[in-house]
């Protein structure tokens, strides 16, 4: 079954069906993720497998927000698009963005001959029924962007929409006091981290003290 994806497509920026459907996000399934037994330590591996059936549950029924946490190359954005192309076979309208070309999505509009309207964009992002934002970096974050995020995830926080997001562990501390203090939220917002090795043999960043956030019953 090919499903498709509501995602930017980073071939052809500027136009406005990069904010289309992007292919190559369907094979990213539950089906397709792999728990690396034999490849990293098996303690490791049977973390990796109980995360996946957290996450697998949270796609049953997304009617709260889940935050996928750790280091690169762990497999956040595979569990991400795993859960909206979940949701897509529901018929629900998703949109899966990475969050930097969100933002240069949202500042296109802006620009003469634009073939959409700033509040067009925006709203498609504020009101899919889910939203992930995929690398939620801090990294080259203006206050303009932070305004940006927290208007978008403060809409959808008393919205009630679903929202997954993924985020590095270093991004999570530097995160404006707004936002996280919206994702810290454990009767809305589950945290789950994912404290692996990297698929590039970058070994797991530390656990917080506060490893793991999970929602109110």
């Amino acid at each position: 079954l090919t499903v498709p994806i509501y995602a930017t497509d980073h071939r052809s920026k500027g136009k406005d069906e990069t904010f289309g459907i992007l292919s190559h996000y369907n094979r990213l399934t539950f089906e397709t993720f792999s728990d690396r037994r034999g490849e990293i330590e098996p303690e490791a591996s049977k973390r990796l497998r109980q995360i996946v059936r957290r996450v697998q549950a949270y796609a049953q029924n997304p009617n709260n927000w889940l935050v996928l946490r750790g280091g690169h190359f762990v497999g956040k954005t595979h569990l991400a698009a795993a859960v909206a192309n979940k949701v897509l076979r529901s018929g629900k309208i998703v949109r899966f963005v990475v969050v930097a070309d969100l933002l240069d999505h949202l500042r296109a509009t802006f620009q003469p001959g634009s073939p959409v309207s700033y509040d067009q964009r925006f709203n498609e992002v504020r009101r899919a029924w889910l939203l992930v934002l995929d690398d939620m970096s801090t990294q080259s974050t203006t206050p303009w962007a932070q305004e940006k995020l927290f208007q978008i995830l403060n809409y959808r926080y008393h919205s009630g929409l679903p929202t997954v997001i993924t985020i590095s562990k270093t991004d999570w501390e530097k995160l404006d006091e707004r936002l996280k203090s919206r994702l810290s939220d454990v009767s809305v917002c589950e945290v789950i981290d994912i404290d692996v090795p990297s698929y590039r043999g970058t070994p797991p960043e530390p656990t917080s003290p506060r490893a793991t956030t999970r929602r109110r019953p």
